[in-house]
């Protein structure tokens, strides 16, 4: 081992001490009843996270575990910050939002501890591409445990980092159990970093209690990947000495033999004996650190039981961002040129990321071939591999790359092709890039967008015809756009590549070769404006995505009976446009609601109890919800045909409405 100065043996010493004595500090609060949720300790493994963040700048991106604190502290965050945020007090790193999981410093690189496994590897390989875009000379650095291994997150995330070879650190700290599972139970190879030769990744396995060689081995890594050397993997061989949370049974699963062995490798007092015994460092040196060390810890709790909640008033901020799209309207002098629903958004995509070096598209075939569906036709030869890149088939690995992308700089868009296939990746898209603007208090944006061809139709079956616009309308931070017409396809794709929330664009198979006029020049469209498709005074009729045509059809045979039907699409389901649903109600006294998806706790479902309660002196009538069938969606036509509202129906519910 190399000789470390002086001035680093204090600093290694007194990183690891505060993370010690916060932790301990934790611990006893937790007992105490002052910490009111989870308490996961780093007590044992301080060396990792010393060793490797004391290679860091602020600049740097760390991702981390629910055993976070350690990092936390580590790069940086001051224990009062943290000690306040376990308290779930207002000046946490949260603000009260994330507790023990979830802690957050953007402003120092620190981008977020996850209570999920696996996050932090795929989010780190986002910021990894994110700096390779941005030609910017930082490193993403994954923590996960040995857990993570068993992970397809483990495997996606690494292997899109050495297919590209981006500047991230992966440390698997293996402490021996993922919960209370060991570690020899959940492999058949017992180490770690055996598997980074099969990615073609270097890797190193290190004593994770020994924080010089940690140390080294993380400058080695860090350097490699600030020098464009690609991605390292680090596996730290370690063991925590506390229960997995505190709380929780410490025997049961473990040895009190092995428990006392490791103790007795505790990497505070071997590294502090051996730079005595080799003359580097005194003891006053160190005992000065440790009075100095128990002092700040003190205050940090103190300070943090002193400190206030958070208001409950403050409970629903920071769930979308506060930064509006500039409305941009089309010049209605413009001229307009007819092109398909496709060739509509890829116009606004090609404008964008000429003005916006930020984005770039993932997918597969997305790249030279320009997409199955030639959404991206044309902008490989103009923008390059970098920002139109071709992507292996893993939902979650992809996706999860896109949200620490977004998360350190970069306009992500993610082409599904079909979007049922995101289901693979709902966690990442759930637990993560939904909630990360809330548990950051609004200081990370999460500015990615998401497409794909929804709906029914042309015999593709059950796995290429779904839509899933109401699950995503139920995730708190996600925007749900459906557009219908070329013109409001190409308004609300660029309204969708400027904002810094997540936004779902879901584009109806039976329209996205349909041709109609489209202005030329930039323009948006806000969301949560719904469009009049044709004003009417009997009935209201909401129509959603691709049933916008079919009741526009029937509006028109029931007119010429006498029945004037008004036609809504909202174009945005998240926002949606309940304000003119419920004036175009105000004035026919009926409604239903047209979706081919599921009625139950479907779109309908919810726009139907919103007019409910807030338009029900209005109603002449029941409200009528016309969905298709609750069934997976069959192959054969005449089955296909079956599950789909069709024009005949939408007439007749129509006639009994106004009967």
């Amino acid at each position: 081992m190399e000789l470390l100065s002086k001035d680093t043996i204090l600093s290694l010493y007194r990183e690891m001490t505060t993370i010690r004595g916060c932790e301990e500090a934790f611990a006893s609060a937790h007992a105490d009843g002052l910490i009111p949720g989870a308490c996961h300790t780093y007590v044992g493994e301080e060396a990792i996270a010393v060793g490797v963040c004391a290679h860091l700048n602020d600049n740097d991106a760390v991702f981390s575990t629910h055993r976070g604190h350690g990092h936390a502290l580590a790069k940086g965050v001051h224990p009062r910050a943290v000690a306040a945020e376990l308290f779930g007090r207002q000046p946490g790193c949260a603000q009260g939002r994330g507790g023990s999981m979830h802690l957050f410093a953007p402003e120092i690189g620190l981008m977020g501890t996850s209570g999920i496994v696996g996050p932090s590897i795929l989010q780190a390989t986002g910021a990894g591409y994110s700096f390779l875009l941005l030609k910017k000379n930082q490193v993403g650095v994954a923590f996960f445990g040995d857990g993570a291994v068993g992970n397809g997150a483990f495997h996606e995330g690494i292997n899109q980092a050495t297919i590209w070879q981006l500047p991230v650190l992966y440390v698997c700290e293996n402490n021996q159990f993922a919960t209370e599972m060991p570690f020899a139970n959940a492999s058949g190879n017992p180490n770690v970093g055996d598997r980074g030769p099969a990615y073609g990744l270097p890797s190193m396995i290190v004593d994770g209690n020994d924080v010089q060689a940690v140390y080294e081995a993380a400058g080695e890594a860090v350097d490699r990947a600030r020098s464009g050397g690609g991605p390292t993997l680090i596996e730290c061989k370690t063991y925590r000495t506390r229960p997995h949370s505190e709380g929780m049974r410490l025997a049961g699963y473990r040895a009190e033999e092995e428990i006392e062995s490791w103790k007795a490798r505790d990497p505070i007092v071997t590294f502090r004996r051996r730079m005595v015994s080799e003359g580097a460092a005194d003891e006053t040196d160190f005992e000065a650190i440790d009075e100095d060390v128990a002092t700040r810890v003190g205050e940090a709790i103190a300070f943090a039981d002193d400190s206030p909640y958070p208001e409950p008033e403050t409970a629903a901020d920071f769930v979308y961002s506060d930064t509006p799209v500039a409305v941009s309207p089309a010049d209605p002098s413009a001229p307009t040129k007819e092109l398909t629903f496709t060739d509509a958004t890829l116009e606004a995509l090609s404008s964008a990321m000429e003005q916006d070096p930020s984005i770039f598209v993932v997918g597969q075939g997305i790249g030279a071939r320009g997409g199955n569906f030639g959404t991206t036709v044309g902008l490989y030869d103009r923008f390059g591999p970098e920002r139109l890149r071709d992507v292996p088939i893993c939902e979650r690995g992809f996706v999860g790359m896109c949200g620490g992308a977004a998360m350190t700089g970069s306009r992500p868009v993610v082409d599904f092709m079909i979007l049922d296939f995101l289901l693979d990746a709902i966690g990442e898209m759930a637990n993560q890039i939904a909630k990360i603007q809330y548990m950051s208090g609004g200081r990370i944006r999460m500015p990615i967008l998401f497409r794909g061809c929804v709906g029914i139709g042309g015999s593709f079956a059950t796995h290429h015809s779904g839509s899933y616009f109401s699950t995503f309308m139920h995730l708190p931070g996600f925007r749900v756009v459906v557009p219908t017409t070329p013109a409001d396809a190409k308004g609300l794709f660029a309204t969708a590549l400027r904002s810094d929330d997540p936004v779902l664009f879901l584009e109806h198979r039976l329209l996205v070769k349909q041709t109609g006029p489209v202005p030329e020049g930039d323009y948006t469209i806000p969301f949560g404006e719904a469009r009049i498709v044709r004003p009417g005074t009997d009935v209201t009729i909401v129509a959603v995505g691709g049933m916008v045509d079919r009741v526009t059809e029937a509006a028109e045979q029931l007119e010429a009976s006498g029945v004037s039907v008004e036609v809504i699409d909202p174009r945005t389901l998240a926002p949606l446009d309940t304000d003119r649903i419920l004036e175009s109600v105000e004035k026919t006294g009926r409604l239903a609601i047209a979706d081919e998806t599921f009625g139950p706790c479907g779109v309908g479902a919810e726009i139907a109890a919103t007019v409910s309660e807030h338009g029900f002196p209005g109603l002449k009538g029941p409200i009528r919800r016309i969905n298709g069938l609750h069934v997976p969606t069959p192959y054969s036509p005449t089955l296909e045909g079956a599950v789909v509202p069709q024009v005949d129906q939408i007439v007749e519910v129509t006639r009994e409405m106004v009967a």
